[in-house]
């Protein structure tokens, strides 16, 4: 049986200016949970440099089963939770898959 291909989700977080801490405090809720979830294959979460307001949530997964198992399972709950205490301006949610992928190989000879 073929292997399913790799699938990714990423987010885009903005808080309102004067609620990045809670923000912050919130993302960082997933981090564990999230890398222990069966299918995880890597879990990222970055600030930006440039914006102190903006995050960047990166999740990759074995297969679409796993991801959506994922969005399905309580630490998603993060989310609304931001949502909810209005303390995010912009959420932007989208989900991915390899079409192609590319990786280093070694030269021999």
């Amino acid at each position: 049986m073929p292997q399913s291909p790799d699938v990714s989700h990423t987010t885009l977080v903005r808080a309102r200016i004067g609620c990045a801490a809670q923000v912050q405090t919130c993302l960082n809720q997933l981090i564990e949970p999230t890398l222990q979830t069966p299918g995880c294959l890597h879990f990222a979460l970055q600030h930006s440099h440039s914006d102190p307001l903006l995050w960047h949530v990166a999740g990759y997964w074995q297969d679409e089963p796993s991801m959506q198992a994922y969005f399905h399972s309580p630490v998603m709950q993060v989310y609304s939770e931001l949502v909810h205490e209005q303390v995010v301006d912009h959420l932007d949610f989208q989900t991915f898959s390899d079409v192609a992928c590319a990786g280093l190989r070694q030269r021999t000879g």
